[in-house]
């Protein structure tokens, strides 16, 4: 469309230059000039509207090309997240909806994938990022290019149209320690893990976990830094055990990956300390159900990231259609229902816990 208004534009132009040039009066010359202005204005018109909607789509007319870029693409959190991407898809056949993610866990190859995704020219991009400051470049290169831009787990990132959280971030961290202080009693050491310390979702959790234990719980003591689990099973349940061995009056693990709480408990598991050390977090439900039916896992908070995937294509819809977006807007799912607006910043209610008494409940 670009390269035929600027082809359209040399035309119009050329009329113009030859009528000038001519030095013609005759009623037909004016008339030519005046048409050539008219044109030139439209065309211009034109250009700038194509420019502003960006991507393959003119604003406002349904036929999107929605990118949905995740963390990484193997982690089950982001496959369950795909069948959201998957659903909004098969509901909006005039669109091409999808989502592509690095093949692991790297902020490097989630820019680079973004990138691609801009020289593609979609129309609205979806992203998870995996350290949000990284992204803050390619996300304002993309939105300078008039792609919509929509965050999720990044209420820090200010180089988006809205960033979109399944729930307040101190509220969701509270309700992991109401969880695990029920565990152990109310009294005893714990420590708390998360995937990165550049994280904004993990920290932000982390951060409201143990000031509700501060302010609740004053028998329970935070023991340690934060131990950093690089979003990795394996890695998680390593250092699991390297903190069972290095403080054996242990009794609970805070997890904010959805890898933390499960590798936790698998050490738990092995060290035959069921029942006596407690490990709570956000997990999965289907891939956590021997931990959680054997009790090595107390307890999994977490909310569906398939909802979230399908939440976050049907908020870029909305801003690509020039709809109406801020407090009360309802996407179409529950606890995305009501949304919340601070700032740039829509916040949900979609946080559950999964207990070996109802696990069998969610089939993903």
């Amino acid at each position: 469309m670009k390269k035929i208004l600027a082809v359209l534009l040399v035309i119009v132009m050329s009329v113009a230059l030859f009528t000038a040039c001519s030095g013609g009066t005759e009623p037909g010359a004016s008339a030519s000039a005046a048409a050539s202005s008219e044109a030139s204005a439209a065309a211009s018109t034109e250009a700038s509207a194509s420019a502003d909607a960006g991507g393959s789509a003119a604003k406002g007319d349904g036929n999107y090309t929605i990118a949905v870029v995740p963390k990484d693409s193997t982690n089950p959190w982001f496959v369950r997240m795909e069948e959201g991407v998957a659903k909004y898809q098969e509901e909006n056949p005039g669109m091409t909806v999808f989502q592509k993610g690095p093949a692991e866990t790297d902020a490097a190859q989630q820019i680079q994938v973004v990138e691609d995704l801009i020289a593609q020219g979609v129309d609205a991009l979806c992203v998870v990022p995996h350290d949000p400051g990284a992204m803050e470049d390619v996300l304002k290169k993309a939105r300078d290019q008039g792609i919509v831009v929509v965050t999720h787990e990044a209420s820090s990132m200010e180089n988006c149209d809205y960033d979109l959280e399944a729930f307040n971030y101190d509220e969701y961290g509270a309700y992991i320690m109401n969880t695990l202080a029920e565990a152990m009693g109310g009294e005893g050491k714990y420590i708390c893990m998360v995937g990165s310390l550049t994280n904004d979702s993990h920290n932000m959790e982390a951060d409201g976990a143990i000031a509700a234990q501060q302010k609740d719980y004053p028998n329970m003591e935070l023991i340690d830094e934060r131990i950093v689990t690089d979003d990795n099973a394996e890695t998680a349940y390593q250092k699991a055990k390297e903190v069972l061995k290095k403080y054996p009056d242990i009794k609970g693990f805070v997890g904010t990956s959805s890898f933390d709480a499960p590798g936790a408990g698998r050490a738990i598991e092995e060290a035959g300390l069921i029942g006596k050390v407690f490990a709570v977090g956000t997990g999965m439900p289907q891939t956590n159900k021997e931990l959680l039916d054997s009790g090595a896992v107390s307890a999994l908070t977490l909310w569906d990231p398939a909802d979230a995937g399908y939440a976050m294509c049907k908020l870029a819809t909305l801003i690509l259609n020039g709809e109406e977006v801020g407090a009360g807007t309802d996407l179409g799912l529950k606890g995305y229902d009501d949304l919340t607006l601070d700032g740039h910043v829509l916040t949900g209610s979609a946080y559950i816990t999964l207990t070996k008494e109802n696990v069998d409940d969610y089939n993903f």
